[in-house]
């Protein structure tokens, strides 16, 4: 296990999935967390977990579509840790899915506001915060919808490829003042977003066994790997889990 003893980490999403199995990786790896969501009472139960176990966490009720609010969350955690060193920019929804013309604007305009502009909220309250110290490392969870377009997802599609372009975007800017920035692709994951994309009945992956999913540790190993040194290699590009070869390398079987 890679020790990340006196970092600090935010984790956005983290009421659950791919964002609490994280929070509480990182935590194990010595790293002290901020867990943001919107809904806190879920994840003060996992902060108090972190705790219990020997770790250093507390949660903070958090809108990624509010600069405001993710502007606050950073200088939360640098005040209560005293540092940033890592950012996870998780949270995403996978609502409305619909094809175009079915779409609702407002519901699309929503998830745009969470899954692409969350995004950019995270980094621009971050890196200022990451300059000021030891720089640091941006995860931004990313997709295969990024370059591969599925139906009925056109905001998630959409707010994905600009991931990738934020993630690319960070790295010509800011690697060369300390700052790394790197996607993770997990392929399908066994959360609750897969149990509404199986309630769709919409396009290909509505309709995998959920046995095909991989479990979110996987994911939180990878990115709590993405964090070290042995994974400068992939700075500004994308990592996709399914990549045996990336898996093997992380360890998971």
């Amino acid at each position: 296990m890679a020790d990340l003893t006196g970092k600090a980490a935010l984790v956005t999403g983290a009421s659950r999935g791919i964002g609490a199995v994280t929070a509480r990786e990182l935590a194990a790896r010595g790293a002290s967390v901020l867990l943001v969501a919107r809904s806190l009472s879920e994840m003060e139960g996992h902060a108090a977990a972190i705790r219990a176990a020997g770790g250093n966490a507390r949660a903070m009720a958090c809108d990624v579509a509010s600069y405001a609010s993710v502007a606050g969350a950073v200088e939360a955690c640098v005040a209560d840790f005293g540092r940033l060193d890592i950012l996870v920019n998780n949270a995403a929804v996978i609502d409305p899915i619909a094809r175009l013309a079915d779409s609702d604007p407002d519901a699309w305009d929503r998830a745009i506001d969470i899954n692409l502009k969350g995004i950019y909220h995270g980094l621009r309250a971050a890196i200022p915060a990451m300059l000021k110290g030891d720089g640091g490392v941006i995860v931004n969870i990313s997709s295969g919808a990024a370059t591969g377009v599925l139906e009925g997802w056109s905001q998630y599609c959409a707010a994905k490829h600009g991931t990738l372009a934020l993630t690319r975007a960070v790295h010509v800017e800011y690697a060369g003042q300390g700052i790394r920035s790197v996607g993770l692709s997990p392929g399908t994951v066994r959360t609750e977003m897969q149990v509404k994309i199986k309630a769709s009945g919409i396009n290909p992956v509505s309709q995998l066994d959920p046995e095909a999913h991989i479990p979110p540790e996987w994911v939180a190993s990878a990115i709590a790997w993405l964090c070290t040194d042995d994974a400068r290699e992939f700075d500004g590009g994308d990592v996709a889990l399914r990549d045996a070869a990336i898996r093997k390398r992380i360890g998971l079987s």
